[in-house]
């Protein structure tokens, strides 16, 4: 039998893990990147692609089985729509159907309409009107940029003034720029949160198991929003009858709404989910694998991600029997010292051996140094990495326990050095608590 060829589009510790879980199926042959970090390169082949006519010729040209898109701008910007007319086998949704995470406006929209439960809202370009909305709700009020914001677009004010100042500078272009020009005001509503994710087929759906991510940079969710800096699954804060209410009141509604417009949503379906007093409500939805969640999730996932993907094309996700492990796995982020607020300066990274039998690493935000290739293997040493900014990497531990799997993430974290390196040392203390 021929070996696959894959293609896996974007360049962060989501789309390391993937090639990583890639990489332990024998049909599979040559995987790339577009365009990859330094990390992927040890996994296959990076790729200076990131136009879709580029990565669409470059598909044609080397007979590329299939595409994992990784990230939600590709999707948002139509990259599946333009593999699909070319006759390329693509794993995520159509850019209509992406339109979920694209505009929060449409998405709040869309689940009002369907009935689906969420916070009281109001989504608008006019500043006034969302100054007289954010005075009817209590405090805090949670006020988002409608756009895509790579997970930063969520200001909790905790007072009316921080609101309106909110309201002025994202609706004037200052803080999200275009991503900003319609906003979504929202109640607060106070529980715990899950990230919960559905494998769909315009028509039917299977759930993973449910996850917690860690959004504040500090410690104990103190400090800004950042795109996650840890997540732990399964989460025993999510049983079967919690994970039963999330499949019917808002997987089952959204497919079916979706395939209504004509615009089934076929990938993965990631729904952000408030938990208020044992209620699910849906916060957001994002039309693709979370990170670091994603980095949490394949390692527990037996049934292989190419199974998956020829599941989901044919409509037959729901003859898929999904394996998982009965194992826990915690990822922690590593993150570069100027996280989330700008850039940082490259520095070195240093790996020291450690059991991979506790986990693994996942990297994101890393380059190449100038240190020469293993001319042996033609691969270059992960010594010869640099911390390039942003999260950086991600220690994945895995365990029977709970307990276990955290202390062994943070096992893998200590063989893992550059200057200024910063993570949270409390991630999945809330289901351990």
């Amino acid at each position: 039998m021929q070996k696959q060829k894959i293609l896996v589009v974007g360049n962060g510790g989501r789309e390391y893990a993937i090639g990583l879980h890639l990489r332990k199926d024998n049909r599979i042959g040559a995987i790339f990147f577009a365009p990859g970090n330094a990390g992927t390169s040890l996994l296959g082949e990076n790729l200076a692609l990131s136009q879709n006519q580029d990565i669409v010729l470059f598909c044609q040209k080397e007979h590329i089985d299939w595409v994992i898109i990784g990230g939600e701008t590709p999707l948002v910007e139509g990259l599946s729509d333009a593999l699909r007319t070319a006759n390329i086998k693509v794993f995520g949704p159509s850019q209509a159907a992406a339109q979920l995470e694209g505009s929060k406006a449409f998405m709040k929209d869309f689940v009002a309409t369907h009935n689906i439960p969420t916070a009281r809202y109001l989504q608008t370009n006019n500043i006034q009107e969302a100054k007289r909305f954010a005075h009817s709700l209590p405090l805090p009020i949670v006020i988002k940029a409608s756009g895509l914001c790579a997970g930063k677009g969520v200001i909790i004010a905790q007072t009316y003034e921080e609101a309106e100042s909110t309201i002025d500078s994202m609706l004037s272009g200052k803080s999200f720029g275009a991503a900003g020009e319609r906003i979504v005001i929202e109640e607060f509503l106070r529980g715990y949160e899950l990230s919960v994710f559905g494998i769909c087929d315009g028509s039917h759906f299977v759930l993973l198991p449910a996850c917690q991510d860690h959004k504040q940079l500090y410690d104990n969710d103190k400090g800004p929003n950042t795109g996650g800096m840890g997540a732990y699954a399964p989460t025993p804060l999510c049983d079967a009858i919690l994970q039963d209410k999330i499949a019917k009141r808002i997987f089952a509604p959204t497919l079916a709404g979706m395939k209504e417009r004509g615009t089934p949503f076929c990938g993965v379906l990631f729904a952000g989910i408030m938990v208020v007093q044992g209620e699910p409500y849906l916060l957001e939805f994002n039309v693709r694998f979370g990170d670091p969640e994603c980095e949490v999730l394949l390692p527990l996932l037996k049934t292989p991600l190419l199974d998956i993907c020829v599941a989901t094309h044919n409509e037959q996700i729901a003859n898929l029997t999904l394996e998982i492990d009965k194992r826990y796995c915690v990822g922690v982020v590593l993150a570069s010292h100027n996280y989330p607020f700008g850039s940082s300066t490259p520095h070195p990274m240093t790996i020291r051996p450690f059991d991979t039998h506790l986990g693994e690493i996942c990297y994101a935000g890393v380059s190449q140094s100038t240190a020469k290739a293993d001319s042996a293997t033609g691969e270059s040493s992960t010594k010869s990495m640099l911390a390039s900014g942003g999260r950086v990497a991600v220690a994945v531990g895995y365990a029977t326990t709970l307990h276990q799997a955290k202390a062994n993430a943070y096992t893998i974290l200590e063989s893992i050095d550059f200057v200024g390196k910063i993570y949270r040392k409390d991630i999945a203390d809330k289901a351990l608590q």
